[in-house]
């Protein structure tokens, strides 16, 4: 399969970084570190005007019926200005649930609103350290959701959540309405961390009023399906931040001298920077390739199998390329690296915060080896 991108998509890739880079702003970011429960308004505003929370989402219900391979290029341009909002990934993964297992109403309710940025949307899988516990322990019953979902991403500014629980015995999808912040037994409790720009919260349910989307082995497909899509966006957000790390190590090697000559004519500096290169260009490749196989899915479970294998391989070398690029682009500036001014600690804080949304590297390095080695079947 070909991973090069066709003339649109390269427009739309260009057009994001212009936008993004032309609004964005250093100070804005280092103030929302310190701030819990805002996020940048300036990004949301954009993603709103351009349309891109609109991008994957069908014609039908007022989206731009766009895939995952244009979703990504967007996210890497946010990646690259580490903006300030987790409005896209998430909003992107309740999306997808509506649009496969919502009723007629329930689509009609939400898709609309999020495509046009109205509403907004948030995953609510994990418990733990599981990214999809096999047995959740929030329990859906009677039309009603009980129990925890700690550090759920955007869980501060959702109006909706789509929750992994358990019903009747079954895993199961349900959705609930977050709309107030304390409605009807629903109620978030903010994480304060570091990087508050992601909106991290604990949603707390005590009988909230809620909707079965999917239960069974249906649900756990489509959960699985949903959580490897929103890793292979936030994959690309992370390359986004390690290619734009890459230049600015780049750039600052060979204007900074040392022993009159620039850092980058030194092994130590110059070798650091061609592994990176190395470590993002594969990211975006193995990202471009999982996004390409889940817009051409067939529905088969070998071709189920090729997108999960594709989505582990883009979250790996993504998670390993910004983790990379972040410490040893500190380690190249020296002293001023570490300045709260430098702002590099910005991509530092995201590239750890990224490295755990949608499940660790431990989780997909699993299923990676258990798809490669027929475990699964």
């Amino acid at each position: 399969m070909s991973i090069l991108l066709d003339e649109g998509q390269q427009a739309i890739a260009t057009e994001c970084r212009r936008v993004l880079e032309a609004r964005s702003d250093k100070g804005r970011l280092l103030g929302l570190l310190e701030q819990v429960g805002a996020c940048d308004a300036v990004f949301r505003d954009t993603a709103v005007e351009q349309g891109w929370m609109a991008l994957a989402i069908a014609e039908e219900h007022g989206g731009l019926g766009l895939g995952l391979i244009e979703l990504g290029l967007v996210a890497q341009a946010t990646g690259g200005v580490i903006a300030g909002a987790p409005f896209l990934t998430m909003g992107y993964g309740a999306a997808r649930v509506l649009a496969e297992a919502g009723s007629a109403e329930v689509q009609a309710a939400w898709l609309p609103r999020l495509a046009s940025g109205e509403a907004t949307a948030t995953v609510a899988f994990a418990e733990g350290n599981a990214p999809l516990p096999l047995r959740p322990t929030t329990v859906f019953a009677a039309g009603r959701l009980t129990g925890v979902k700690e550090g759920v991403v955007a869980g501060l500014a959702a109006d909706i959540a789509v929750v992994w629980a358990m019903n009747e015995g079954e895993p199961a999808l349900v959705l609930v309405e977050l709309a107030d912040g304390n409605r009807a037994g629903a109620t978030r409790n903010p994480v304060d961390g570091f990087d508050n720009s992601r909106l991290y919260a604990d949603l707390a349910f005590a009988e909230a009023p809620a909707t079965l989307l999917a239960r069974g082995e249906a649900a756990r497909a489509l959960a699985l399906d949903v959580l490897a899509r929103m890793a292979v966006v936030t994959a690309h957000e992370q390359t986004g931040g390690a290619e734009t790390l890459l230049t600015i190590a780049r750039d600052y090697a060979v204007t900074r001298k040392a022993f009159g000559q620039p850092i980058g004519a030194f092994q130590s500096v110059k070798h650091r920077i061609a592994e990176l290169y190395g470590l993002v260009e594969i990211a975006r490749a193995n990202c471009i390739h999982a996004a390409a196989l889940a817009d051409a899915a067939d529905g088969t479970s070998n071709g189920t199998a090729n997108f999960l294998i594709a989505s582990a391989d883009a979250r790996i070398s993504a998670t390993e390329a910004y983790d990379t690029a972040a410490r040893d682009c500190v380690q190249i500036h020296g002293g001023i690296g570490v300045t709260w001014e430098q702002g590099l600690h910005l991509h530092m804080r995201r590239a750890r915060s990224l490295a755990i949304e949608q499940g660790n590297l431990l989780f997909w390095e699993d299923l990676l080896v258990d798809h490669l080695t027929g475990e699964v079947a």
